[in-house]
């Protein structure tokens, strides 16, 4: 909920470089990269900014943002959806990101099982009753392991032109830090989290003593919640409403692993084909560029691979071959390389998986490809 006010305001007299609201997400990814979480959501989303830089984190395979205004949500959400290339080349883990319509003074099911919940500029929107209610929701309810809330602290806000009572017109209220910190100490201490404090954009050197011009407060869960407590506490039924929803290709798909190792096994293949065909040509030229008293010596092989290739191959007496206008690849050969093996795992996997969507030979132990479209091209 920050982005409204990010840039101009800290013109003039203090101008953070990069931009505080991108100091605030770095502040995020940089946590992320630390706890390695598996599911985030980010309450009061918005503009679905700091969804979109998560979506890359390696680590995360759900994500989930809620916000009150589902207007905002709607006009960024397509920065969220799957791009072309991810369905061309898969990642290999599974990833959905969903945005849900609802306030954080609610409970919902739907918010249940995340490892880090992070309220960034989220909290001085809130109306006091929805405030008071906060604590319970996000701590006592949600219960991920990790909080991170970040918020204005009032003290800085003399070193920022044009800031009179609050930084943004929909602030219901600004805190220091000590006001910050009390209100942080005390949550932790009910819900049974640890809590550090720390901030991004720092003040000119000379007044240092106004600390960050935004605070940050890191909650850490103590103890596990049970999950009889967890369920004892789910509401029956859902109170956000889902307005968007998009999952990720992922080669734990059966169908896009069969997609990607089928087309990688194609590839291999077309670069086996070229280089065996290459160095036949080779040989052939060779052949008829020497003398005739050594052309009794030299035959050309029929059964050739290249070097660089041959150290990738696991049985020697399997390589691949040409018979009429057929080249023949073993599956042993493309199994051999790490692309093929990695995708597929087991050799079996790799036979099944391209079983009537590769031409192989009739005892299937070989991809077949044509050499005419080869000539054509030389």
């Amino acid at each position: 909920m920050d982005k409204n006010f990010q840039e101009e305001p800290f013109t003039g007299i203090i101008k953070f470089t990069p931009p505080l609201y991108k100091q605030r997400y770095h502040f995020v990814k940089d946590l992320v990269g630390k706890y390695k979480p598996k599911k985030v959501a980010d309450l009061g989303c918005a503009d679905c900014t700091l969804l979109g830089m998560l979506k890359f984190c390696s680590c995360i395979e759900v994500l989930a943002g809620l916000d009150i205004c589902a207007s905002v949500m709607k006009e960024n959400m397509h920065r969220l959806s799957p791009l072309p290339g991810d369905y061309l080349q898969p990642d290999e883990r599974p990833l959905t990101v969903t945005l849900h319509h609802g306030s954080v003074a609610h409970k919902d099911p739907c918010m249940l099982g995340f490892d880090l919940v992070t309220c960034i500029e989220l909290i001085e929107h809130l109306e006091e009753s929805e405030l008071k209610k906060f604590p319970e929701v996000v701590f006592g309810f949600m219960a991920p392991s990790i909080v991170v809330i970040s918020t204005p602290n009032s003290e800085f806000n003399p070193l920022l032109r044009g800031v009179t009572l609050f930084r943004h017109p929909d602030h219901k209220f600004e805190w220091s830090r000590l006001q910050f910190q009390s209100w942080a100490l005390e949550a932790a201490r009910c819900y049974d989290y640890s809590v550090e404090f720390t901030g991004v954009g720092h003040p000119p050197t000379e007044m240092k003593n106004v600390g960050f011009c935004t605070q940050i407060a890191v909650f850490v869960r103590k103890y596990s919640q049970t999950s009889e407590s967890a369920q004892s506490e789910t509401p029956s039924e859902a109170v956000y409403k889902m307005v968007f929803k998009a999952v990720y290709p992922s080669l734990k798909d059966e169908k896009y692993l069969q997609n990607a190792v089928i087309s990688e096994v194609i590839f291999t293949a077309q670069i086996i084909k070229r280089n065996l065909l290459n160095h036949l040509m080779s040989e052939h030229e060779e052949y008829n560029d020497a003398p005739t008293e050594r052309k009794s010596k030299f035959q050309p092989s029929m059964n050739t691979f290249s070097e660089d290739l041959g150290k990738l191959v696991v049985e020697k007496s399997m390589e691949p071959f040409v018979d009429g206008n057929m080249v023949y690849i073993p599956l042993t050969v493309i199994f051999s390389f790490p692309k093929v093996n990695q995708l597929c795992g087991t050799f079996e996997k790799l036979c099944k998986l391209i079983a009537g969507k590769v031409t192989l030979s009739s005892n299937g132990s070989a991809v077949m490809l044509n050499t005419e479209h080869e000539n054509e091209e030389n």
